[in-house]
């Protein structure tokens, strides 16, 4: 009789283990993936990705200014959130982000914010860096194809 209750008793734990665990899984498969940026370490990476003639030419302070740029101009295409939290994937509208419109967007707030660039080659660079490191970090979505852009 004992022997009975005990394998009963295994049996229920097990069942609710798996219902536990399944369920979890099941939410967190809904759930976006969270990428953690840190401004500090993408300026880092950045850095270490730009050409040698860029790196001569920019500071890193001058970088982490782009990248802040960057960010603000995500934030105003609606692609940063105000703040981190598990979210489900609701994706309604295709976002296209091309290098073209963020590098004219970095090159305008760099003449208005005074940061010196002595080559337009340079803002080309860090937006190509900067994508990386967000590809690094899992926070982008699939390549648009060529006739989704405008």
């Amino acid at each position: 009789m004992v022997i009975l209750f005990g394998v009963i008793a295994a049996v229920m734990v097990f069942v609710i283990a798996a219902v536990v665990v399944g369920r979890e899984a099941h939410r967190l498969d809904a759930m976006a993936p969270r990428a953690v940026y840190s401004l500090e370490e993408a300026t880092d990476f950045v850095c270490d990705r730009l050409p040698v003639e860029s790196q001569a030419r920019l500071t890193p302070g001058e970088v982490e200014q782009l990248l802040t740029f960057h960010m603000q101009w995500l934030h105003s295409q609606g692609l940063q959130p105000d703040k981190a939290a598990d979210q489900r994937q609701q994706i309604a509208d295709k976002v296209v982000v091309t290098e073209d419109a963020l590098t004219a967007y970095l090159l305008g707030e760099a003449d208005r914010h005074d940061v010196d660039l002595l080559d337009d080659v340079d803002a080309v660079n860090v937006v190509a860096a900067h994508l990386d490191y967000f590809e690094a970090i899992g926070a982008v979505g699939p390549q648009a194809p060529l006739d989704d852009v405008i």
